[in-house]
């Protein structure tokens, strides 16, 4: 199917590993123009190698942190001058630290708040001018957390629960600027997040890491951990223009984990 992504710019954040590379190479494989987003300048060009590699097209990247604003609108700006224009925002993170209540205070509530909300924020209100021209996409990346608690993961629990909210009010807001909105949560996923939290929960049962991975996978009606690849073709179809209705949805993609309500 062809999505309609060709040479429409993408901007892609925390996109040098994990799920957003992974998103990031279902773009470039569809023909978007991509912009990568990341804190490490080495990195960024090693994934816009790697991505070049396997779909034949290279994205151009930005080295910056989500909690800055002179960088997430730099990365913006670059992505409408390098990619001609912003047609679609993948909003994406690493997750806040895990644990319980008591392990944390004031200063983390606050650093996590800024690294999963409010750099979202800040991205759509850059992205908002350019979107608003081409009635473009966003994609707001969560977790399972957001339907369902996750041990250990109390900042990830409240945060991401948020960003629903958020997305749901931006669709409906947005709908008259033919702005689709959309969040997805992300299940296990098989990235280096997903093997830290393994290593956590395997520390505290006394097991091993291959033990937990399969105990893990037991719980999942599929049978086993989702590739950043599986996320990434449903964001690339979100973000494009076969997608034409779909919107102020969230949507885990989770193999089944969770249970609908």
């Amino acid at each position: 199917m062809d999505l309609g992504l060709k040479d429409k710019g993408v901007l892609v954040m925390a996109s040098s590993g994990g799920i957003g590379r992974g998103v990031a190479t279902e773009f470039a494989r569809e023909g978007a123009n991509v912009m990568l987003f990341a804190r490490s300048a080495d990195k960024l060009a090693a994934t816009a190698d790697a991505i070049a590699d396997e779909t034949g097209k290279r994205p151009a990247f930005t080295v910056g942190d989500i909690t800055s604003l002179a960088d997430v609108e730099m990365a913006v700006a670059n992505t409408v001058e390098q990619c001609g224009g912003l047609w679609a925002l993948f909003n994406n993170t690493g997750g806040p630290p895990a644990g319980g209540f008591d392990q944390f205070d004031d200063e983390a509530w606050q650093a996590a708040f800024e690294l999963t909300t409010l750099g979202y924020v800040r991205a759509i209100r850059a992205a908002l001018p350019h979107l608003r021209k081409t009635g473009g996409r966003i994609v707001n990346n969560t977790s399972v957390s957001s339907k369902t608690a996750v041990d250990s993961l109390l900042l990830s629990n409240v945060f991401r629960s948020g960003l629903v909210g958020l997305g749901k009010s931006l669709a409906r807001e947005l709908g008259p600027d033919r702005i689709l909105v959309n969040t997805v949560g992300a299940g296990r996923i098989d990235t280096d997040r997903i093997e830290q939290l393994d290593t956590i929960w395997a520390g505290k049962k006394g097991i091993t890491l291959d033990a937990q991975r399969a105990e893990s996978e037991a719980t999942i009606p599929l049978g086993k951990y989702g590739e950043p690849s599986d996320f990434g073709k449903i964001v690339a179809f979100l973000c494009s223009e076969s997608n034409g209705y779909l919107s102020g949805q969230n949507i885990l993609i989770d193999g089944a984990l969770v249970e609908a309500y």
